[in-house]
């Protein structure tokens, strides 16, 4: 592989503000991807998946590199050639590039291997609270699959097409993609690409949703003509995924407490030709007491450390701190309090993170129904998906069914 200078000059911006203006890593790579037009996808390529590649192994790298945060341009371009000799790309003769010695690199690596905060470049309070609560065999295991590059996988929009009709579509748009097992509507592309510039995305014939996140819509067991709350709904995957499981019949009521991404929704269900979704800002109480007991089914997607999704979100082991953790787990239990309210006798909740530690899982659904909230509800069944086993994302969602 040749290196070519502007590109590399770029991911070492991007680089900067990610780590030192703690600017979060796709909308780096965005940025980043807009600054020269005339880049072709293999240069496109390069810049993201370099980008996304050293902010996964940041602590590794800088170990090698033996530099510390903050980092300065030349500690930079230090990360940055760890990662070509790790990858045998010869280093061009720049200025900015210091002599590199290979040997030494290479040796270091192989004696870091040998140390898994080093290994799966993580920071040590995760691996202590990952070991702690899956224990050190498992732990292993998911944090190793948590650290590959995940795969991009489609959810077929079923309001306007089929699954096969999809397939055939993105064919004649060069794009290959194969069934997943055990998930109707998905499909994994054989080869990453753009394909958020596709006519089939445009004309809202699927949506990017990993196969994991795609389990837990249908986890609800929604039935045309229901009334459904999603509480956490954000910009709206499992929104969009529950219209189409209704088929457009009934009515889904989207909450969330950021209005910006609520009106990032009604442009992708205008996309999708989603019609049943009513948006509403959760700005006070007010607005989910005016739901009490009124809801057929109620969707928690509930806030969490994102520890099952950093596979796509590589720079979120970085921003994330234990206090978090901690402060997260009152919110997820307070939303469980409050937003179970909303469903009626006789309907059922889904409680989920993208978390793979069962303090913030199973553990808050037996808080939630040991408490005076929870006695009216049952727990019905739940899902643990592990990384390693899945090869997708690490998500938990549990059912319950009010009495």
């Amino acid at each position: 592989m040749r290196l070519h200078r502007n590109l590399v000059f770029t991911v070492i911006d991007s680089l900067r503000d990610i780590f030192n203006e703690s600017v979060y890593a796709d909308k780096a790579v965005e940025t980043a991807l807009r600054r020269d037009k005339r880049w072709g996808a293999r240069d496109r390529k390069f810049v993201a998946e370099t980008i996304y590649e050293i902010v996964r192994w940041k602590r590794l790298y800088a170990e090698i590199a033996n530099v510390k945060e903050p980092f300065s341009r030349q500690d930079l371009w230090r990360l940055f050639s760890v990662w070509c000799v790790l990858r045998g790309i010869k280093l061009p003769d720049w200025n900015q590039i210091e002599p590199t010695p290979t040997r030494r690199i290479k040796g270091k690596f192989d004696e870091l291997s040998k140390i898994r905060k080093f290994r799966e470049s993580i920071p040590d309070w995760i691996d202590e609270i990952g070991v702690q609560e899956l224990g050190e065999t498992v732990w292993t295991k998911e944090i190793a699959a948590l650290n590959k590059q995940a795969d991009v996988i489609l959810r077929t929009n079923t309001l306007n097409t089929t699954k096969e009709a999809l397939q055939k579509r993105l064919r004649t748009e060069e794009i290959d993609t194969e069934p997943i097992k055990g998930h109707p509507d998905a499909l994994k592309l054989v080869e990453r690409a753009n394909v958020f510039k596709t006519e089939s995305f445009k004309k809202g014939l699927f949506e990017v949703q990993d196969a994991s996140s795609q389990l837990v819509a249908a986890y609800l067991d929604v039935q045309p003509g229901m009334k459904v709350v999603d509480t956490c709904a954000g910009a709206g995957g499992k929104t969009l995924h529950l219209a189409s499981l209704l088929k457009n019949k009934g009515q889904i009521i989207a909450m969330d407490i950021y209005e910006s991404k609520l009106k990032k929704l009604k442009v992708r269900a205008r996309r999708n030709g989603a019609h049943n979704i009513d948006t509403r800002v959760i700005d006070s109480t007010k607005a989910i007491k005016k739901l009490y007991g009124k809801a057929d089914r109620v969707l928690i997607d509930a806030p969490c450390s994102g520890l099952g999704v950093i596979r796509r979100n590589p720079d979120s082991k970085w921003k994330l701190q234990p206090e978090f953790l901690d402060n997260i787990k009152n919110v997820q239990l307070d939303v469980l309090q409050s937003y179970s309210k909303m469903v009626k006798s006789g309907g059922k909740l889904v409680y989920a993170t993208c978390s793979v530690l069962p303090s913030e899982n199973q553990q808050q659904v037996e808080f939630f129904l040991a408490s005076d909230a929870g006695a009216d509800f049952t727990f019905v069944s739940d899902k643990k998906v592990l990384s390693h086993e899945s090869g997708f994302d690490g998500f938990y969602m549990a059912l319950l069914e009010k009495k």
